[in-house]
């Protein structure tokens, strides 16, 4: 128990080098080290691992710091593709019990114009709206009065008194 305190406390130095390794290939893989354990039993056994044997494994794992062989096989396999620049850390199947984890999508040309299109169309209905709603602006700059706003200017003829 004082080797998990230890580890706790500063988790770079790991006294137990197979648990290192294990640690080492599941932060290569950017999860954490049970669900490492998840995605090396799923290699292993074809399956997911059952329920009654989470907590087991978990206790053998954490607690008492006993790594599986085939947990141990799974991450020389990892580190031995990251040397060799083989890793891709963002694969799904690394992920597939990371509920955060999602994969973008490249758009495809026709969602491409798709969206381009709604956007004009936005856009352009939104200008012709205006245009019909808006009054008779006087000026482009403020203060912004429609010509409903101004009284009537008098006539140049009115003005001389004719």
């Amino acid at each position: 128990m004082a080797g998990l305190i230890e580890t706790l406390i500063r988790p770079d130095r790991e006294e137990n080098p197979e648990r290192a390794e294990i640690v080492k290939a599941a932060n290569l893989l950017q999860i954490g080290e049970f669900q490492f354990l998840q995605v090396a039993y799923r290699d292993r056994f074809g399956e997911d691992m059952p329920e009654v044997e989470i907590d087991a494994m978990f206790n053998r794992f954490i607690v008492k710091g006993l790594s599986p062989g085939w947990a141990l096989n799974y991450a020389r396999q990892i580190l031995d593709w990251d040397s060799r620049d083989l890793l891709d850390d963002r694969d799904p199947a690394f992920h597939r019990y990371d509920s955060e984890y999602y994969k973008l999508k490249a758009l495809g040309a026709r969602r491409l114009a798709f969206a381009v299109a709604f956007l004009a169309l936005v856009i352009g209905g939104g200008m012709v709206l205006s245009h019909f709603t808006a009054n008779k602006g006087t000026s482009v700059l403020p203060p912004y009065f429609d010509e409903k706003e101004l009284p009537l200017a008098p006539s140049p003829t009115e003005l001389r008194g004719s």
